[in-house]
């Protein structure tokens, strides 16, 4: 390992300047700290670095309302059709948001803006493609057949985002735009869903619960081979796979969850219960609190809604305890649990127990 005396060494010989050595420091210490500033065994996290961070977004959105307004004033006036203006002004808002992103996000390695950054960046691909594309008088009668192109085409310009600036966040959106389109094209040839409800059911007729399933499979796969690339979870793979557990586990539980209460069984709740457990454990086997507490989160929303009075309350009471106990003996039951599994299982591309 290179310490800073080492550095200043390579400084006083001229093989690095001190421009260099100081840029390689940050960078140590940047990839150092999302471990070394954690209790052993917890999942690294960052949101912003400092309120400066926060002071630059709300200063991000104010521009964002500002220039949203003057470009509507200005051509409300001059251009009948939106479709003409859709174009020049999502490339005038490219352009803005790319130097902004070359500054705050590659120069100055911001947190916090660069999550600000990423949702702009696919907000502004995702209204001016879709004011161009997309036929209004079809959508109106439920016909999405001109929307699946411009979310696709957003959705690639994300990725270019994501290629250039690494923003692990925007892997999130990645998979999410990628599940919009999916649902677009099963709209398009199976026609719309009867119910919100019918979108998840795995025993509906048309297409949708089983998209939600694949897609939620898919992108938990893709985050274990950035988790299993990063086992230490020092650098952004980690924060990549971070986000897209996030997205993967309610994809998962709200297919599995809705489908299991559809069939009012007297066993849906144990059912449900087995569900979480599983879910549990390969949570704890791949040390990611994240994909646990984004289904449960889930599921607490869902008993809330669909559970009545005190079945609601007595599912979020025992998910409430599992989870204390859960976070109070984490690393004591995955140290055991590690130790159980069998040989073919990869732990040595797994973060340590301790």
């Amino acid at each position: 390992m290179i310490e800073q005396d080492d550095l200043k060494a390579a400084v006083s010989a001229g093989i690095v300047s001190e421009q260099q050595a100081a840029s390689l420091m940050t960078l140590s210490h940047s990839r150092r700290g999302a471990r070394e500033n954690l209790a052993a065994g917890d999942e690294p996290f960052e949101l912003f670095k400092g309120f400066n961070e926060i002071f630059i977004v709300i200063g991000l959105c104010i521009l964002t309302v500002g220039w949203t307004s003057i470009s509507a004033v200005a051509y409300a006036d001059s251009i009948n059709n939106p479709q003409q203006a859709a174009i020049p002004f999502g490339l005038v808002g490219t352009v803005i948001l790319w130097l902004l992103s070359e500054y705050f996000i590659r120069r100055r390695r911001m947190v916090a803006p660069a999550i600000a950054l990423s949702i702009l960046f696919a907000l502004n691909a995702a209204f001016s493609l879709t004011a161009y594309f997309a036929q209004p008088f079809m959508v109106a009668q439920e016909d999405f057949s001109s929307l699946p192109l411009p979310f696709a085409l957003g959705t690639f310009a994300l990725f270019i985002y994501w290629f250039r600036f690494r923003v692990p966040f925007a892997m999130a959106m990645i998979a999410v735009g990628l599940f919009i389109v999916a649902m677009l094209v099963a709209a398009s040839q199976s026609g719309t869903p009867s119910s919100f409800e019918e979108m998840f059911l795995l025993s509906a007729g048309g297409p949708f619960a089983w998209i939600t399933l694949a897609l939620g499979i898919g992108v938990f796969v893709v985050a274990m081979i950035f988790d299993m690339s990063d086992p230490h979870r020092v650098t952004r793979r980690s924060a990549n796979a971070f986000w897209l557990h996030v997205v993967a586990a309610p994809a998962l539980v709200n297919t599995i969850a809705l489908s299991l209460l559809a069939s009012e069984s007297t066993s849906t709740n144990l059912a449900l219960a087995l569900v979480l457990f599983v879910f549990a454990l390969i949570a704890i086997i791949i040390d990611r609190r994240s994909f646990l507490i984004a289904a449960i989160g889930y599921v607490v929303a869902l008993a809330a809604t669909v559970f009545g009075g005190e079945g609601a309350a007595t599912t979020i009471l025992i998910l409430g305890i599992a989870l204390l106990l859960l976070g109070a003996f984490w690393e004591r039951i995955r140290a055991r649990l590690l130790k159980v599994l069998p040989s073919f299982v990869p732990v040595h591309r797994l973060p340590p127990s301790v």
